[in-house]
């Protein structure tokens, strides 16, 4: 990619690498030329009026680091499919409704952060005894402390302004308290096994954060990717500042397309990972908020600015396919198919390209024609849910564009109005692995709708790549076609420069790229959160076991028999050594099983299902898993290379029970 400039603008210029105009079908032709018009061969004119231009060394601003790594790629498939979007717009310009996004007053987007993150009683009317927070703000790290020290005096200056009389605690006397609660306190045997690994694992992940940011781009041939291990045991943003406290230099910005990206993996945990859907709501609801905790925590530390949209409701269609909020579609949906968690017709769009073949070249690149989409849209409007819809007339290509119109479309992005900037300032973060987290942090904060229908669009995508031989179609030709239908939300009528518009055009097909390869590691749960999840529980246990007593002794119980009683419970007169597993809806009987060094989650289900009789003959593997219940966590399911042996120390006071999933 070269830079030119001249006295009146600036003029991108990128290579195809292909050298030609790729062949299409229906009236691919005419808008391949109207859409090059002004950017043949990838080239993005700033200033049209420009006549003379000359050579520069740098641009005249600065490009962002996921821009870098396209400069060997064509950005042309953008480009063509941001011009398909526009007709498109046009046609159904009728049907559209533009979410107005409130400009917030100032501190009400802190207010809104503290409320998200669980922490609205320390504020406002709500306010109370800072105590009650106490729980939650002990598991923090120092960064997220930091995070959340610096919203609430946002939020006390701003209500101070207004002359608000609310009760505004000082979070450094609540962090001081929750220290000294620290110090003076035992107890620290279960929280300490919670801590064990994190500095075992810190000069670990700063030496492969080393592996990030080569500046040299090296062909694949030539040298493997080198595979670097994604810490999950240390907090990210705690990895950021140690990154930078040790490092005094500038960081390393990370560059590189597909071929030249270090090779991601999650390094085995003995406890087991975890995974989004494995954990009971009310410890999700956890998860959450340390995620959003720990996501601006990431931002701060790195200094980039993350502010979260606020959408103003607006009225919408109660009814129909195309235009309509993924929670109204998904309770009109489950009416028809009870359990449903992914839109029917998103699912049948899907299932329809595949029928057509995965290796048609140009899938998902080449457009359907306008007028033609905008009937279909109409007739499965009419005949979809009534079943009479002629499925056999949906050429493949109109069903890929109808699949990116219903994502196009919704009233509020896939990626939801309050992070969709998040998403977007992801290519602003200084290393691939950096960006990666702060996608897994972002994954985890989406709401169950939009999450579950990005996991399938992203699977989806991912068989696509899959046949790139014959469809030619990359994972950056997928991301590239797909940034505009994800990331540039046309409902929220948002405007932006052309400077802007090609800087946000790279970044997203890198960010789109990062989706879809890394989609397995991002739907991982980091298992610092799960610690810190596992430690509030601890602690409220704590309180609630103090709560009772106190109330035991009052109505006058005799308080060793309650001991006794909790004593008892908790033994289970299971020797030591030997847990017991049950299947209560499965089977009457439950199994004592001998904890070994190499016992997995595996092992114990294979166990069950060999059993000769019972319900257990009828099962498969994938049917049924073991659970982990009580103790320190709510619920939580077990992949099957869990050691049996670590998580019992990990969690002692758990239960083991072996069930199917909850639709």
């Amino acid at each position: 990619m070269s830079w030119l400039s001249s006295s009146q603008g600036v003029v991108l210029t990128a290579y195809h690498p292909s050298g030609k105009d790729q062949a299409v079908g229906d009236s691919h032709a005419k808008r391949g030329e109207e859409a090059t018009s002004s950017r043949r061969y990838g080239q993005y004119t700033m200033n049209q009026e420009s006549t003379t231009t000359k050579v520069m060394e740098k641009p005249p601003f600065d490009r962002s680091i996921s821009q870098d790594s396209l400069d060997e790629l064509s950005m042309e498939d953008y480009w063509i499919e941001l011009e398909n979007i526009k007709k498109s717009s046009e046609n159904r310009q009728e049907d559209q409704e533009v979410v107005v996004v409130k400009e917030p007053d100032e501190g009400e987007l802190e207010e809104q952060w503290l409320k998200e993150a669980g922490l609205s009683n320390l504020f406002g009317e709500s306010a109370g005894d800072p105590q009650e927070s106490m729980v939650f703000l002990s598991t923090l790290t120092r960064t997220q402390a930091a995070a959340v020290q610096k919203r609430v005096e946002t939020v006390s200056q701003t209500l101070r302004k207004k002359n608000k009389q609310y009760q505004i605690p000082d979070v450094r006397d609540i962090f001081a308290q929750q220290r000294e609660s620290k110090e003076t306190g035992s107890g620290g045997t279960e929280s300490q096994s919670l801590r064990t690994n994190e500095n075992e694992y810190q000069g670990r992940d700063d030496e492969a954060s080393n592996l990030v940011g080569e500046e040299k781009l090296i062909p694949p041939e030539e040298t493997p990717a080198p595979e670097t291990d994604i810490n999950l045991e240390v907090s990210f943003a705690e990895q950021a500042l140690n990154q930078k406290e040790s490092s005094k230099e500038k960081i390393q910005k990370s560059k590189g397309d597909d071929a030249t990206l270090p090779s991601f993996r999650l390094p085995k945990d003995k406890t087991g990972t975890t995974r989004i859907g494995d954990l009971a709501p009310q410890d999700m609801k956890k998860v959450c908020h340390l995620a959003l905790i720990e996501l601006t925590a990431l931002y701060d530390v790195l200094g980039i600015e993350l502010k979260q949209q606020k959408a103003v409701k607006i009225k919408t269609k109660d009814s129909g396919l195309f235009c309509i909020p993924l929670t109204v579609l998904l309770e009109q949906d489950q009416r028809k198919v009870p359990g449903t968690r992914i839109p029917l017709i998103f699912q049948k769009l899907i299932s329809r390209i595949e029928e057509g073949g995965l290796e048609t070249e140009g899938l998902l690149r080449i457009p359907g024609a306008a007028i033609r989409i905008k009937n279909l849209c109409q007739e499965l409007e009419a005949k979809f849910y009534e079943g009479t819809f002629n499925w056999e007339s949906v050429k493949q290509h109109d069903a890929a564009s109808l699949l990116k119109l219903f994502i196009r479309e919704l009233p509020q992005p896939l990626l939801s109005v309050e992070y969709l900037k998040a998403f977007q300032a992801v290519q602003n973060l200084p290393t691939k692995k950096q960006q990666l987290q702060a996608l897994n942090l972002l994954v985890i904060l989406l709401p169950d709708a939009n999450r579950d229908t990005l996991k399938a669009l992203l699977e989806f995508l991912q068989k696509v790549i899959d046949n790139k031989e014959k469809n030619k179609m990359t994972v950056m030709n997928v991301a590239m076609v797909m940034a505009p239908n994800l990331f540039m939300c046309h409902a929220l009528g948002l405007k932006s420069s052309e400077q802007r518009e090609f800087v946000m055009a790279a970044g997203t097909a890198n960010t789109m790229h990062l989706l879809i390869k890394y989609q397995k590691l991002l739907w991982t749960i980091p298992k610092f959160i799960v610690n810190q999840v596992r430690k509030q529980n601890t602690e409220n246990h704590k309180k609630d076991k103090r709560a009772m007593k106190k109330l035991l002794k009052k109505m006058a119980y005799d308080r060793e028999k309650y001991e006794k009683q909790d004593k008892s419970t908790n033994d289970a007169d299971v020797p030591q050594g030997v847990i017991r597993v049950q299947a209560p809806h499965l089977s009457k009987v439950s199994m004592a099983i001998q904890l070994t060094e190499e016992l997995k989650a595996s092992d114990v289900l294979a166990r069950f299902l060999s059993q000769e009789s019972g319900i257990a003959q009828t099962l498969k593997k994938g049917e049924v898993f073991l659970y982990e219940i009580g103790g320190n966590i709510g619920e939580r399911c077990l992949d099957d290379d869990t050691y049996m042996k670590d998580l019992y120390q990990l969690n002692p006071n758990a239960e083991w029970v072996i069930k199917s999933k909850p639709l």
